[in-house]
């Protein structure tokens, strides 16, 4: 694998997992490092429903794939050695196909949650995901600061004001405000914006609909949490200098 993690210190690692039926993320689970994939497999079996004599595992970070977890003798850690990674569990059995009808079978809520052969008996169990509740709590505190961190930043915007915009994968960009509120269609608070240069990517209007009016490309909606309003003068780019 050409793309794989450094060990680290910690015995453990917490991943995401999902499957080939559907290709979501479905939960947590706390894994050790010394873990053999034979026995991740085995695990996994429980948790996806797969076969681990069949089953292929791959590992990503975020959308890129970082290789096949193929060797059943190695351990984990040689893999993965770091939290917020996703193991993505390809069942083979699923791409089968059976001409006959077969009868679908349902258990009540009760009768699932008296088994204990299943995913939420294991979650239970083990305290994992929406059932580990320091961790729903860490999640949910999380969650309020910042909502009020983003209604924070969302009063500083003040229309007219200047600003620099800093969001990841882009660079910095300066302009005015000019629209502080919600967008049709989207929740939270979003902040308007006209840039001092064509950087942006609407002329700000939003599936038809007009927030405040610029040049094409000169505007852009963002969170209040990547808007820094201060004195920001326009910069001056002057190419003749430029060697």
């Amino acid at each position: 694998m050409a793309d794989l993690i450094k060990l680290g210190k910690s015995d453990y690692i917490k991943a995401n997992v999902s499957n080939s039926h559907n290709d979501a993320v479905a939960f947590e689970v706390k894994l050790a490092k010394d873990l053999t994939i034979s026995a991740l497999k085995s695990k996994l079996e429980i948790l996806t429903g797969g076969s681990a004599g069949t089953m292929k595992v791959e590992l990503y970070k975020g959308d890129k794939c970082l290789g096949t977890l193929d060797n059943n003798d190695a351990q984990l850690g040689y893999y993965a050695s770091c939290d917020g990674l996703r193991l993505h569990v390809i069942d083979t059995f699923a791409s089968f196909c059976f001409d006959a009808p077969v009868e679908k079978f349902e258990l009540s809520k009760d009768q699932y949650d008296q088994r204990s052969d299943s995913v939420r008996h294991y979650l239970k169990q083990n305290r994992l995901g929406k059932y580990n509740e320091e961790e729903m709590q860490q999640i949910e505190e999380k969650k309020r600061q910042q909502a009020e961190e983003v209604q924070k930043r969302a009063e500083l915007c003040v229309v007219d004001k200047r600003c620099e915009v800093t969001v990841q994968g882009n660079p910095r960009r300066r302009g005015t405000i000019k629209y502080n509120g919600p967008l049709e269609g989207k929740s939270g608070i979003f902040i308007g914006i006209q840039y001092d240069e064509p950087l942006g990517k609407n002329n700000g209007s939003v599936n038809g609909k007009v927030y405040f009016v610029c040049p094409p490309n000169y505007g852009g909606f963002v969170s209040p949490l990547s808007v820094t309003v201060g004195d920001f003068p326009p910069e001056d780019f002057n190419l003749d200098e430029e060697l």
